[in-house]
This record gives C-alpha cells, structure tokens and sequence, in this order.
C-alpha cells in the first residue's frame, strides 16, 4: 500500500513544496480552537469564543475562492507573501485587543482580518501537484489521495497539540505558534518557484469556475459534507462529558480522523477502473450509510468503534470531490475552483457547529447527531440528482 507513494516523491521538487505546505496548513486545525481557547480563557464567555471564531470561518469561507482567483491571475508567490504577513497581523491584532480587553467589536473586526487573509494552502498543494503531474493521471490521484491522509492527520492533531499549549503554557501559545507555522512554511513554500504553476497569460475563459455547473454541484454536495463535520465535533464533546469524560471526546473524533486516513491510504494506492463519477457516489451513499448506528451509541467504547467506521468513507469521498474539479475547472482557474470547494465546507461547518449546539441543547446528544445524517442523506441525494453535471472525465485546459 505504501509503494505507490513513495513513488510520487520521485517527482523533481515534490518533497520541498510537500512538506513546506504541510507545515503552512497545520494552522488551519489550530486556528479555531485556539480562538475559542482563549477568548473563554479571558472572558469566560463560550458564547463570544464562538461567535469570534465563527466570525473567522466565515471570513475566511467568503474570500477564498477570491483569493484563489488572485492566485491564478498573479501567480502563487506574490499572493501567498503578502497575505501571510497581514494573516499574521491579524491575529496578532486579535491576541492583543483580547489580552487589553478592547471593546467587544475589535474582536470582530480583527477576527474577520484574519480569516480574510488566511488562504487555503491545500488548493495550492493540489495545484502543484496538477502541474507536476499533468500527463499522468494515475499518479495524480495518489497524489490527491496522499494530501487528504495530511489533511487528516493535520486534524486529528492540530486541536490536541493547541489545547495542550493553552493549557500546560498559556492561552496565548497555541495561537503563537500557528502564526510561527504559518508564516514559515508559507514563505518557504512561496521560495519554492520552480514548482510554481505558470500563470495563464491569455485567458480563454471568463467569469468563475462557480458558474460551471458540475463544480457548483459539488459545492452544494460539499456545504452538506462541512455540516456533518461542524456539527459531529461539538455534538461529540457534550456525548463524551454526557459520559462523565469530557476528555474522551479527542480520542473519539481522532477514531473517524483515524478511519478517513487509514481508508485514504488505501484508496491512494490502487487503480481504479471505474469512473470518477462512479466512485463519488458511492461514497456518499457509504458516508450516509456509516452515520448511522452512530445515532444508536450509548457506550464510549462502542462510539469509538462507530466513528472509526463512519470515518471510513470520508477520504475517498474528498479525494473524488477535488479529482473532479480538476477534470472540469480550466488549469487557469484552477486553485479558484478548488477553493470553491473549501468555502462550502467552511460554510458548512459554521452552520453545522450551530446547529449542533443548539440541538444538544434542546434534544440531547443522541437527538443532535441525527442533523449530522441528515446533512450526509442530503449531499447524497443532492449528489445521485445531478450526477449527469459531473459526467466529464477528460481535462479542460485555459
């Protein structure tokens, strides 16, 4: 299972721009929690943490893809540099009015600069990989499939490792060290110019990758996708303490991080002979499927088990996602279209971790998880009903 990835490191400048961006996005588990951490921390305040972080979500779910269209247009290093300084800024800036006890609003205004300047770094990953391997096809996918297992290993984690500096140092050190991390590894991975995709000159194509229809069916596909996942974390939390472990909730949403890398492994390292489109489907019927007995768990040690499995489809379902981008987007808008993808999950996760808060409020645990199959059942259907938009298999070029 693993030689198919050593393989991919083969490729002139993989290793440099890989692990560059893999120290860039670490942040993006961080950021969140970190916020809440310490804005509860200094005001004892869960419903302002909230509201700040998700101010920064939303933020940050409103200008990616503009920010991928900046990329595209200007290339990665021009943008990436300055918009990590101000990122830094930013959250500086929020640190601070926090620690002075500034009035409420520069909070806010603080936290929407820094999801505004925050840029999805995975997209442009991916992106490089598409380059590098634009005449092999079969290598690309275990590319993409080797960036998903990051992505969750980012995940499972970033939230343990700035819980542990919030707790064991102060509030402020997990924030500090996501700023470390994401100015180095994006300037490092902005000096890394060779690898750099060119940038398309002479558009072909107008308007936003928004507009195509397969990939806007994706983004309504992905908004059900991020509600699951907003809303799974926080209705986890009050299960584990419903339990009297509090802390077990980590080890719980690490068991479905756990299922989505080992299955991405796995799903990275075969060919396939069935379509994109095929496999897409199927992996939302499975990831509808899985969410299921979790509505019936009452044990922890059984809800571990259940989540590892419910993780299972997850992987294989984002890396056919961004696959299918890749195939309908032109290569000139091509980090844009991604990025569309990362808004609807953003989106997404901002409505389900409302969502899920106020169902365990109001209903109870066992109750609230059931919004998380719903969201699962309707990006299902929402997928099965326009499958026809996703039907292209060749690349577009721009």
């Amino acid at each position: 299972m693993v030689g198919p990835y050593r393989g991919l490191f083969g490729t002139p400048g993989a290793r440099g721009f890989v692990l560059a961006g893999f120290v860039g996005r670490i942040p993006m588990s961080m950021l969140g929690i970190g916020i809440i951490l310490l804005i509860s921390g200094l005001t004892g305040s869960y419903a302002k943490a909230g509201a700040v972080s998700g101010v920064v979500s939303v933020a940050f779910a409103i200008a990616a893809p503009l920010s991928g269209r900046l990329v595209d247009r200007l290339g990665q290093a021009k943008v990436l540099v300055p918009f990590a300084l101000a990122h830094a800024a930013s959250l500086s800036g929020l640190m601070l009015c926090a620690h002075a006890k500034a009035p409420e609003w520069t909070l806010y205004a603080t936290g929407v600069a820094t999801g505004v300047s925050a840029t999805s770094l995975g997209s442009m990953v991916r992106a490089r990989w598409s380059h590098a391997l634009r005449d092999d096809p079969s290598r690309l996918h275990t590319a993409f499939s080797f960036e998903a297992v990051i992505d969750e290993l980012i995940f499972v984690t970033g939230p343990a490792f700035v819980t542990a500096l919030a707790v064991a140092v102060n509030p402020y050190a997990g924030l500090i060290v996501a700023i470390v991390c994401t100015v180095s590894g994006t300037l490092a991975f902005s000096a890394l110019r060779g690898t750099e995709p060119p940038v398309t000159r002479h558009r072909t194509h107008s308007g936003s990758p928004i507009a195509i229809p397969g990939v806007a069916l994706l983004s309504a596909v992905f908004l059900g996708v991020g509600g699951v996942f907003g809303s799974i974390d926080v209705v986890t939390v009050a299960f584990a303490e419903e339990h009297g472990n509090k802390a077990a909730a980590g080890l719980l949403l690490a068991c479905i991080s756990g299922g989505s890398m080992i299955s991405g492994l796995w799903y990275g390292s075969r060919p396939w002979k069935i379509s994109l489109r095929t496999r897409f489907l199927r992996g939302l019927g499975l990831f509808a499927v899985g969410l299921a007995p979790v509505l019936l768990m009452h044990d922890l040690r059984l809800m571990a088990i259940a989540m590892f499995f419910a993780g299972l489809s997850i992987s294989p379902t984002m890396i056919t996602g961004f696959s299918l981008v890749e195939r309908m987007v032109p290569t000139g808008q091509l980090t844009e279209g991604m990025a569309w993808l990362s808004t609807s999950i953003g989106f997404g996760v901002a409505l389900g971790a409302w969502a899920g808060g106020w169902l365990t409020d109001v209903f109870g645990t066992a109750n609230a998880y059931g919004f998380a199959l719903v969201c699962a059942l309707t990006a299902a259907v929402v997928g099965a009903a326009g499958s026809a938009l996703v039907r292209v298999e060749g690349h577009s070029t721009g």
